[in-house]
């Protein structure tokens, strides 16, 4: 764990005291040993679940450590837990296979977190075209950024949402969901600042990914967002695309090309060695790996600031 992690181990211990703190009273409805059955779709929103939930829920999360959430497929056993679950936790359109799983057995059951998020259409993604026909999707074309997790202000919309359907789906345990929440959003909040504070005064604006999934926060912290592929991280860019993106890092004087952990860095690493920058991990938060299991949402957040203030060198 980077030394930036090390600073949220106080964080993280409130968390897990308040997690085990609140859990009594009855037992919730229709869970198993006693605790809600809840299956949440992919890690930030597992993330969410396991926090407010506490011992009060049994989470099952359908995405597992090291899978691309992007290219999830659904087991028949999975597709069970959906339809057993009292709540399943969502983004509507990220997980095509979770989307028809809930349609078809969890109507009831199912909560799409996409509303609450507000998402928005970023002109962040790219269209593939024929070569020579590449071009950036405008804000009409209506293609809707799903990482809201990226933006502390629509995550901590998303907590809400979530604890209320907890509340709502399990009442005798109602008080524990909203104390665990209410730590939680404080460590939300703490992270706003941060990001807020430590991207303020920085020499570069603008940073290089290879999956454009930083939109929302590169808009909430006057930043400007690059990236080499579009929402879905393995797609292959155009040597259209690869050449645009190397004219940027030249004239913007780009320190650094950034890749994430699920995915392969080889265009990455490609385009940092033909135009002489660095590279390093700006973790889009979809999921743990082996690599970085122990993490936490909040400890990948401040990673991710500290490896922006680097690159773009900020006072």
């Amino acid at each position: 764990m980077r030394s930036s992690a090390r600073a949220v181990v106080a964080g993280a211990a409130v968390l897990a005291a308040v997690a085990l703190a609140g859990c009594g009273g009855s037992p919730a409805a229709g869970g198993s040993g006693g605790k809600l059955d809840v299956v949440a779709s992919f890690y930030p929103l597992e993330f969410i679940a396991r926090t407010v939930g506490g011992d009060a829920v049994n989470v099952t999360t359908l995405t597992a450590p090291g899978v691309e959430p992007h290219d999830l497929e659904l087991t028949p056993k999975q597709v069970g837990q959906i339809a057993s679950a009292k709540l399943v936790v969502y983004e509507k359109s990220l997980q095509p296979a979770v989307d028809e799983a809930v349609e078809q057995n969890a109507k009831d059951a199912g909560f799409d977190v996409a509303p609450a998020a507000q998402l928005e259409a970023t002109g962040a993604d790219f269209e593939e075209h024929e070569e020579g026909a590449v071009k950036p999707a405008s804000h009409t074309d209506g293609a809707l950024d799903p990482h809201f997790w990226l933006d502390p202000i629509r995550y901590t919309a998303v907590v809400n949402a979530v604890t209320d359907k907890l509340a709502a789906a399990d009442s005798a345990n109602a008080d524990g969901y909203k104390a665990r929440a209410k730590t939680l959003l404080g460590e939300v909040g703490k992270l706003d600042t941060e990001y807020k504070t430590g991207l303020a005064n920085c020499k570069l604006k603008t940073f290089v990914t290879s999956h454009e999934a930083f939109a929302y926060l590169a808009k909430r912290y006057g930043l400007t967002m690059v990236g080499i592929a579009g929402f879905t991280p393995d797609a292959e860019p155009t040597p259209t695309r690869i050449e645009e993106v190397q004219k940027i890092v030249k004239n913007q004087h780009v320190t650094t090309i950034f890749y994430e952990e699920l995915v392969s860095p080889k265009v990455a690493e490609t385009i940092a060695r033909d135009v002489g920058v660095k590279t390093a991990v700006l973790s889009p938060i979809e999921g743990l790996s082996d690599a970085n299991s122990s993490e936490t949402y909040l400890s990948l957040m401040r990673e991710n600031l500290s490896e922006l203030r680097k690159a773009n060198s900020c006072a």
